[in-house]
């Protein structure tokens, strides 16, 4: 059995703790995160307007309020009053919908900054209808409620209900569904840990039953000092799709032992196990626990002697953030089936003062295969929903849209008891994923030359074969490229077969551990103090405007590097386009002419043949060389494209 020392009751915590006097920050506890639905609001038009200023030509538009979330349509100026938008505006709801509330007011924007109600309504999103896949939906009209000026005209109001004499109203024709076929991201797209649809009759069987054990951690590093004396209070927690953990809070410990263990569902095994430990600091007012102690054994979870010190350590200090010590991401792809990876992970945090290791956490996973075929064919298979290719979200709208996916988590999270707090959620999900960083760009253009390192090998192995430096693989290849051009059909087989060749050699150097954080490929050794302050300074920026100045310098540098090579890849597809355009009228002529004779030459020559000319002549020897450039690519240099034109 998994971990057999491990309690397998995940309410064996909670149990543990069951006497009054236990702080509610310090048990162990399991979350769901609220099930999200994209909201899709189609503002079409709206009738009967009522202007405040008769002589005037309303500017109009229609802004629509979820939560924290507002949208806008575009103002229109319309004489009848009666603005058409066709507008599409997209919302992140979550589950119950029976308090929550969509309003939509219709604006005139009167000022540059004043803008008056012309009218507004209030609809539940539990009559709003949902839909699982693209099938049409019917748009309604609402009737608008004007804003009352003063208690006389309720008043009126009222009096022309009561008599039947009620005015027509202003109304809006709106579209409003509930999507439940996509996918609501609430973390970023490389470290996603779910891809099931909102909708859960859509949902697929599990392929397969994550397991994680939680040992503890060691050499933590103090987080904060009570009574004189250097500490620290850690947690655990694991996210994986919808469901969080949270591991009991050891006190006063740089080496806490959990030893807890969890299990999750898995849907899809290209997905991430996202694991972090914390340094709780709600547990007194003063950030320090109350002395009077506990008859548990130092370093294990703690509790309060008396009821009352209890609830001012559970309440207490709601001005303080639990300091981050560090997190693990485990791609699930990575794991063998049924195996045990007992490892110890590095817990590195980078902050202003440079890259920092804060101890080691220890992890038991093992990912056991429910259906083997199912999980094979998930490899084939969209990674997201049928509906985001079928409808697919405006790419402007994706990350607002997650923005506000997150917010509602971190809300919900810090609402539960004891609640999650909003810093440890927004560092699970990466919410400073897409912010500037100069470390990150530099460190993703490594990245993009170490993939390139590939092909640059296979250059520089060619052009050591056409060099003849090493004779007796040049005359194999010869020998080789012979064969495949006088008996073509064995290109592809050869091609698989090789592929197959590397791939099993390969396999002596897997991995035999789940990787963890590189700070080697992160360039967080490598980066300097001031790119690490940059990073780190909030938005907007707090730095003096030479500071500000300096930085912006800096950014200006390397987007010109970047936009050197981008005008420089343009400038080579472009030259493909002057083939055939008569920009250059002579290069063209020349072009159509070489293509006329090749065409006959072909036409009249086995292919065989023309195969076998070009490649003794590509693999020809130095002594046939001159050292120049070769004739096509001379002419290519010299075709036009359209940077002559750039101011």
């Amino acid at each position: 059995m998994f971990l057999r020392w491990l309690q397998a009751d995940e309410a064996f915590p909670r149990s543990r703790q069951s006497d009054s006097g236990w702080v509610p920050h310090t048990r162990a506890t399991i979350y769901l995160s609220p099930r999200l639905w994209y909201l899709r609001v189609n503002v079409l038009e709206a009738q009967d307007l009522v202007v405040t200023k008769p002589n005037r030509i309303p500017e109009v538009m229609v802004r629509i309020e979820l939560g924290g979330q507002a949208r806008r349509t575009r103002p229109l100026s319309s004489r009848t009053n009666s603005p058409v938008w066709n507008d599409e505006l997209l919302f992140v709801a979550a589950e119950p919908f029976s308090d929550e509330y969509l309003a939509v007011y219709v604006l005139d924007h009167v000022a540059s900054n004043k803008d008056e109600t012309m009218g507004s309504i209030k609809i539940p999103l539990n009559t709003v209808p949902k839909r699982v896949n693209h099938r049409a939906v019917d748009p309604k009209w609402y009737d608008l409620e004007r804003e009352k000026k003063d208690i006389k005209e309720v008043a009126h109001e009222v009096t022309e209900k009561i008599k039947g004499n009620a005015k027509f109203m202003s109304r809006i024709h709106l579209l409003i569904c509930l999507e439940g076929g996509y996918h609501v991201l609430d973390e970023s797209t490389q470290y996603t840990s779910d891809t099931n649809p909102s909708e859960r009759r859509l949902w697929k069987q599990p392929v397969a039953m994550l397991e994680l054990g939680i040992r503890g951690a060691i050499n933590l590093q103090p987080m904060k000092t009570r009574d004189g004396k250097s500490c620290s209070d850690a947690y655990c927690v694991a996210k994986y799709g919808r469901k969080w953990v949270r591991t009991r809070t050891v006190l006063d410990s740089l080496a806490p032992r959990w030893h807890e263990q969890y299990m999750w569902d898995v849907y899809d095994p290209c997905t991430v196990l996202t694991v972090g430990v914390f340094d709780n600091h709600h547990l007194g007012g003063n950030g320090s626990f109350p002395d009077k102690a506990l008859s548990h054994t130092p370093g294990h979870t703690h509790g309060v002697g008396n009821g009352g010190n209890g609830a001012a350590a559970a309440h207490g200090g709601h001005g303080r953030k639990d300091e981050i010590i560090g997190k693990v991401r485990i791609r699930l792809s990575t794991l063998e089936t049924d195996r045990e990876y007992a490892h110890r992970y590095p817990l590195i945090v980078l902050d202003r003062s440079g890259v920092k290791s804060r101890g080691d956490i220890e992890l038991v996973v093992r990912l056991s295969c429910v259906r083997r075929l199912n999980m094979m064919l998930a490899y084939i298979q969209p990674l997201l929903p049928k509906q985001h290719y079928i409808s697919p979200i405006n790419v402007r709208y994706t990350e607002q849209l997650r923005d506000a996916a997150m917010r509602i988590v971190t809300a919900r999270l810090a609402r539960s008891e004891p609640p999650v707090r909003a810093e440890v959620v927004q560092y699970m999900l990466d919410v400073d994923q897409f912010r500037w960083s100069y470390r990150r760009s530099k460190a993703n253009w490594y990245r993009i030359i170490r993939v390139f390192d590939g092909f640059a090998s296979v250059a520089v192995w060619f052009r050591d074969i056409c060099l003849w430096k090493n004779p007796v693989t040049t005359v194999l290849v010869h020998v080789l490229y012979c064969i495949l051009v006088w008996y073509p059909e064995l290109i592809l087989p050869t091609l698989f077969l090789y592929m197959f060749l590397i791939g099993a050699w390969q396999y002596r150097f897997r991995s035999r551990q789940p990787p963890h954080m590189d700070v080697d490929l992160s360039h967080a050794n490598s980066t300097g103090q001031e790119e690490l302050d940059e990073e780190f300074d909030s938005i907007p920026s707090a730095k003096s405007s030479e500071v500000v100045r300096f930085r912006y310098d800096r950014m200006r540098a390397l987007a010109g590097r970047v936009q050197t090579v981008m005008g420089d890849l343009a400038t080579q597809l472009e030259r493909f386009h002057a083939f055939l355009n008569w920009r250059d009228p002579r290069a063209t002529t020349i072009f159509i002419t070489f293509c006329l004779v090749t065409a006959i030459i072909l036409y009249v020559t086995p292919f065989r043949v023309i195969a076998t000319v070009f490649g003794f002549y590509a693999l020809r020897h130095p002594r046939f060389r001159n050292g120049m450039p070769s004739i096509p690519m001379n002419f290519f240099r010299r075709l036009p494209a359209l940077s002559d034109r750039m101011l």
